[in-house]
C-alpha cells in the first residue's frame, strides 16, 4: 500500500508535511513521526512540516512548525497526514507542490493527493505510518516512536476502542522497544490543572440528556476564558461523557475562535458518523467532528442523533 508513497518520498528532496487543524495527539504525532523517520533513513533529504500550532500537545519533542515560503513548494513533494477533507487541511498551499500525498485512516470523503494511502481499520494515522515503517523496512528512532506511539494511545483511547486489533499492539511494541518514556509521555498526556477538574464538574452541572439517550453540552468562548481552558482542552472534555450507562451517544458544542460551533461526536456500538456528515464533518463510525453555524442547526443536529440512538435501541436488545 505504501510503495508508491515510498518511491514519491525517495525522488523528492524536499517533503513538506500537511495535517488537520486544530491537532490531536495522531495528527501531530503522526506528522512528527513520519518527519523523523523521513529523516532517519533518507538523512539528505529536508522535511518541513507545517500547520497551526500545537496546542495542548506542544510538550511533544520537535512540535513547533516551519515558517516556509511559497517557494519551499516548487519542486517538493507534499504529504497530508489525518485529514479526509481539503476543508480541514491546516495551511492549504499543499496544492503547490509538484506531487501530494495523502496517509489517512478517516472513513473515505474525497481524494485530496496524486497518491493515497488510506484504511478505516486502523485506529489511527500513527498506526499506519508505524505499518508504513514496518513494510518499508525503516529503521526506527526513539524520537519518531515516541510521536507515532503518542497518536496511536489517544486515538485508540489508550487501546480501548473497538477498532483495536491484534496488529495494533504488535506496532505498539515495535515502538515501545525502541525505549520510549512512558511514565514521561502519560504524565503529559494525563495530568490535569485544578482549573481542569473545576471545568469537569462544571460539565456535569450543565449537561442535558436527551430521551432516548443522547448527552451534551456545550463550551463558548465565554466559559473556556473562564476555566482558562485552550479550545483544544475544551473539546478533549467530550470524554467526560463516555461513561454514562443507558446513553450510547454524546456530543461537545465547543465555540471555535472562528466563532463557528465545533461538535464532537461520540458513540458505543452505533455507526454516528453519518449524523456527523450532514452538519459539514464526518470521520470514523464511533467517532466524528461537525460543525454548526446556529442555535437551530445544533438542535437538528442534536435531533439526529437522539434519533439514531432511538433506532438503534430499537433494533437491538442486548445494548446494554
Amino acid at each position: 500500500m505504501f510503495e508508491l508513497i515510498r518511491d514519491a518520498i525517495a525522488a523528492h528532496q524536499t517533503i513538506i508535511l500537511h495535517r488537520h487543524t486544530n491537532p490531536d495527539g495522531d495528527a501531530l504525532g503522526s506528522q512528527i513521526g513520519l518527519k523523523h523517520l523521513i529523516l532517519a533513513n533518507y538523512p539528505d533529504k529536508t522535511v518541513h512540516m507545517v500547520g497551526d500550532g500545537a496546542g495542548r500537545y506542544g510538550f511533544m519533542e520537535d512540535s513547533i512548525m516551519d515558517e516556509i515560503p511559497d517557494s519551499a513548494y516548487l519542486g517538493a513533494l507534499a504529504i497530508v497526514l489525518d485529514t479526509s477533507a481539503k476543508s480541514l487541511i491546516s495551511d492549504t498551499r499543499y496544492t503547490l507542490a509538484a506531487q501530494t500525498a495523502r496517509i489517512d485512516h478517516h472513513i473515505f470523503v474525497e481524494k485530496i493527493a496524486d497518491i493515497e494511502a488510506t484504511d478505516d481499520t486502523f485506529e489511527s494515522c500513527c498506526g499506519l505510518v508505524a505499518q508504513m515503517a514496518q513494510e518499508c523496512s525503516w529503521s526506527l528512532n526513539p524520537q519518531a516512536a515516541t510521536a507515532l506511539f503518542t497518536g496511536m494511545v489517544t486515538d485508540s483511547g489508550r487501546f480501548r476502542f473497538s477498532c483495536v486489533s491484534g496488529d495494533t499492539m504488535r506496532l505498539a511494541a515495535m515502538l515501545l522497544d525502541t525505549g520510549i518514556d512512558t511514565e514521561w509521555l502519560f504524565a503529559n498526556l494525563y495530568s490535569v490543572e485544578y482549573n481542569s477538574l473545576k471545568f469537569k464538574a462544571y460539565v456535569y452541572e450543565n449537561m442535558h440528556r436527551t430521551e432516548n439517550g443522547v448527552a451534551y453540552f456545550s463550551v463558548s468562548k465565554d466559559v473556556q476564558t473562564q476555566f482558562g481552558l485552550s479550545y483544544e482542552q475544551a473539546s478533549a472534555a467530550i470524554s467526560y461523557l463516555e461513561g454514562i450507562r443507558g446513553y450510547l451517544c454524546w456530543l461537545a458544542f465547543i465555540e471555535s475562535p472562528d466563532g463557528s460551533t465545533r461538535v464532537r461526536l461520540r458513540s458505543r456500538f452505533l455507526t454516528i458518523n453519518q449524523v456527523a456528515e450532514k452538519y459539514h464533518g464526518g470521520g470514523h463510525a464511533c467517532a466524528s467532528g461537525a460543525t454548526v453555524y446556529s442555535t437551530d442547526e445544533a438542535a437538528a443536529l442534536i435531533a439526529d442523533a437522539d434519533e439514531a440512538v432511538r433506532e438503534y435501541k430499537a433494533a437491538h436488545e442486548n445494548w446494554l
